[in-house]
């Protein structure tokens, strides 16, 4: 039996601006193993921090990721989604993960954002940046882009990947398996077809599930074996998660 992993869902989204070093300072507080984050690049080549294609949602401006620069993005303030905190600015990929390999044990599974836009070099600059600070073994990869995730195993034949989707489509674990990747990232709603649960582990494919809020469905994808619960409340997985190994006799270490 395995031990359940905790993944913050662009950090501490619940309780802090989604997708900002407070949400992630957050999670690491929290107890998280992990954060979820997206990937996408500015204007001007930077690889930036942030879900949606436009800032409108979660900003006081307007526009296209790709077509304003580093410094325009930061000209906005990110903390619509929880307008409580005051100021919230959208952090490079390089600010996270230097936080995170230097003041954490937590794992980052960044998600490239490349399905409505297919940014030129989005693949190789992720990875030189994660060579770069050697941050290989903290690191999975994962995207709805399917073919984004093939050119990662085609650089770095040895990353860790993982496989998202939400749809009810037929044999994903052999599909993934024949992709050669380590892991599924699928809906929570997905485990329910037929088999899904014994194929994954027939495929040997790690099963990191989204987005869990409900403390009734953390406690049945615990019982279900599942590798990661993908939340934006990393406090109530944390718990429901060490309640469920205490009472079944597991020992985290």
């Amino acid at each position: 039996m395995h031990q359940i992993k905790v993944w913050a869902h662009r950090g501490a989204s619940a309780y802090a601006p989604e997708n900002t070093m407070e949400a992630y300072f957050l999670a690491n507080q929290y107890g998280a193993d992990g954060i979820e984050l997206d990937v996408q690049l500015s204007r001007d080549g930077e690889l930036v921090v942030i879900h949606d294609e436009k800032i409108n949602r979660t900003s006081d401006g307007k526009g296209l990721v790709r077509t304003l620069t580093l410094k325009q993005l930061r000209s906005y303030n990110y903390n619509r989604t929880r307008p409580e905190h005051i100021h919230a600015d959208i952090p490079t990929l390089r600010e996270v993960l230097l936080y995170v390999r230097d003041n954490t044990q937590m794992t980052v599974n960044i998600e490239l954002k490349n399905g409505v836009f297919f940014y030129p070099g989005l693949e190789e600059k992720t990875v030189e940046l994660v060579r770069k600070l050697g941050m290989q073994d903290r690191i999975i990869y994962s995207s709805f882009n399917h073919y984004s995730i093939r050119k990662i195993r085609q650089i770095e034949p040895k990353a860790r990947c993982g496989l998202l989707y939400s749809g009810g489509f037929i044999g994903v674990p052999k599909y993934a398996a024949n992709l050669g990747v380590n892991a599924l990232h699928p809906a929570w709603y997905c485990l329910q077809y037929p088999d899904y649960l014994e194929d994954c582990r027939k495929y040997h494919l790690d099963l990191n599930v989204w987005t869990v809020n409900e403390e009734d469905m953390m406690l049945q994808l615990c019982k279900a074996g599942v590798n990661a619960l993908i939340t934006n409340y990393p406090d109530k997985a944390v718990r429901i998660r060490d309640e469920y190994e205490r009472n079944n006799g597991m020992n985290r270490t």
